[in-house]
């Protein structure tokens, strides 16, 4: 049982989805790179939780001025 040469369409749609999955390949790479570093720098990660956070409240000034 012989196959049948790949026809010219199938050769290009190939080659596409090809670099369609490098493309996807890099873009998951770069996401990974960026958690990746973001997570080593060690810099406190805080999401929007609905809570007060008094470290992000402004600074108090002194009620008197000199």
């Amino acid at each position: 049982m012989s196959f049948r040469p790949d026809h010219e369409l199938h050769k290009r749609r190939f080659s596409r989805n090809v670099g369609l999955g490098v493309t996807l390949v890099a873009f998951v790479a770069l996401v990974f790179a960026l958690t990746v570093v973001k997570v080593t720098r060690g810099d406190p990660m805080q999401g929007f939780d609905h809570t007060v956070r008094p470290e992000m409240a402004p600074a108090a000034t002194g009620g008197t001025q000199p």
